[in-house]
């Protein structure tokens, strides 16, 4: 594209000024201003761009974008300047027309929604390369460019390096991407020049208030995945769970502006399963869609996955995957890192590791749990974050004791708060029959592992994959996966049946 053109897709922008060279660079980052590049002006949480503008001219920029009228400096200069109602849109979108639109040369799924988005992106990108050979992964705890993964740094990255990723994947052969998208992208535009092709809604439960303040503008951040697809391109499709009270009502809101396929038990889901048989080594229901039956199979376990895997059934559906092909593929469905993920299974006692970390997400994988090990207790070892939504402390700790028959409260990833004051809001939730307060993790998940016997189910709640803990002072390297393995190797090398995984991520929630 001819740089001296690409301020022409920016809705409603003021240009003062002309650009005579090709750009040598865009960047939203004051720190790598070049001569000849352009500088867009972001207001971050921490930092506004707008600040770094005059530094940014004196370092040579060839144009700025920004959200305040042409400088006299910038006109001193004969610097370009751009200026637009919101630099967070012109930044993706800017972003993407200098990568060359690469979103328009793939299918874009995005996952958003509380809880499920990793497993659901995790399992439309399964599909996705069983269909397709290769296929990209945006999320929390991986970015997969078709080649090559890395660690991620977000879970919806910014639109910088989300546009940079994108076009890696068309280069490498990429012909779909699913993706997650949080909450925080949305109203920071992060995903702003991202073509979608089909959005998942997964459900809505507390979570972030600490950020959106309410559930209803929780929501309606949620809701701009769609809206803003609908305005773009009325042909894409919202895949929407409407077991869900906030998926019904979206579904009902979205239908009159774009396509809408629903998912559910709900008998009047476009995807309606029929739950049939689950145990600790998967899943089968009957999907009925169109008219027609199907027996799926999945190694996942909990009927909470039962709704992933049809959200994923349903998205690669509505993106073009034959359905008889998609539900092939996710009978091989890989295990997800820290979700519902066996990390021991010693002396008949089965530990797993999740990263349920809302009030919605701990009961569900509660009461998964208690049902599989109906001949034994359910022991839970969880905690809540500092610094995040202290609201849903006690609903956590009622989330866990409604199933569980002993839980053990301790730290998760305290930040700047005191440890024993998180664990003092989680207790009133908690019978006192059943309270427990182990403050440091690792003696806490040991303590539980030797109460734990033949018949009994250990679940560790919160970090899931996470390979580290983060205090006021410092960020430690702790798994709890690796905390139970060192636990049983310590007891008996040749115990341990589940086969140890390397931690695939440091990103802190």
């Amino acid at each position: 594209m001819d740089t001296r053109k690409i301020f022409n897709i920016l809705p409603g922008a003021t240009i003062t000024g002309e650009l005579k060279k090709k750009l040598t660079l865009l960047t939203d980052d004051s720190r790598k201003v070049i001569p000849g590049c352009c500088y867009v002006a972001v207001k971050g949480t921490q930092f506004d761009g707008h600040t770094a503008i005059e530094g940014a001219i004196s370092a040579g920029a060839a144009a700025i974008v920004a959200e305040t009228p042409v400088s006299e400096q910038a006109t001193a200069a004969g610097t370009l300047w751009v200026q637009v109602a919101d630099t967070h849109e012109a930044n993706g979108l800017l972003m993407s027309a200098w990568h060359d639109f690469p979103s328009s040369s793939m299918v874009v799924l995005g996952v958003t929604g509380t809880n499920g988005k990793t497993t659901i992106s995790y399992l439309v990108n399964h599909i996705f390369r069983a269909a397709w050979q290769r296929a990209g992964l945006i999320g929390t705890i991986i970015y997969d460019n078709g080649e090559r993964r890395t660690t991620s740094s977000n879970t919806t990255p910014g639109c910088a390096l989300l546009q940079s990723m994108l076009a890696d994947m068309v280069k490498n052969g990429c012909r779909a991407v699913s993706m997650e998208v949080s909450s925080h992208a949305l109203t920071q535009q992060r995903t702003s020049g991202t073509a979608f092709r089909v959005g998942i809604f997964t459900n809505l439960t507390q979570d972030h208030l600490d950020y959106h303040g309410t559930m209803e503008e929780y929501y309606q951040a949620k809701k701009l995945l769609f809206t803003r697809m609908a305005a773009a391109d009325r042909k894409s499709t919202a895949v929407i769970n409407i077991d869900d009270e906030y998926g019904r009502r979206l579904a009902g809101e979205l239908a009159p502006i774009m396509r809408v396929r629903t998912f559910g038990e709900n008998e009047q889901a476009d995807f309606h399963a029929v739950p049939k048989l689950i145990t600790l080594k998967g899943s089968q229901y009957e999907l009925i869609y169109q008219g027609r039956s199907y027996l799926v199979r999945t190694p996942l376990i909990g009927e909470f996955n039962l709704s992933n895997s049809l959200a994923a059934l349903a998205g690669a559906v509505c993106a073009g995957i034959n359905l008889s092909d998609a539900i092939t593929a996710l009978a091989q469905s890989p295990q997800v890192p820290g979700r519902m993920e066996l990390v021991s299974s010693v002396n008949n006692v089965q530990c797993f590791v999740d990263y349920a970390h809302t009030p919605d997400a701990v009961e569900n994988v509660c009461k998964t749990m208690k049902a599989l090990c109906r001949n034994g207790r359910l022991i839970t070892i969880f905690g809540c974050g500092g610094d995040r939504d202290r609201t849903k402390r006690p609903l956590m700790g009622e989330a866990a004791a409604r199933y569980s028959d002993l839980c053990l409260v301790t730290s998760d990833n305290p930040r700047s708060e005191d440890p024993e004051q998180i664990i003092d809001e989680i207790m009133p939730g908690i019978p006192r029959e059943k309270q427990h307060r182990i403050t440091d993790r690792e003696e806490a998940i040991r303590a539980a592992l030797e109460q734990a016997r033949p018949g009994d189910a250990v679940l560790i709640a919160g970090k899931g994959h996470e390979n580290y803990q983060i205090f006021a002072t410092e960020t430690i390297d702790f798994s709890d996966s690796a905390v139970v393995r060192k636990f049983y190797a310590e007891k008996n090398p040749e115990g341990i049946s589940v086969p140890s995984r390397k931690p695939e991520t440091r990103r802190p929630r």
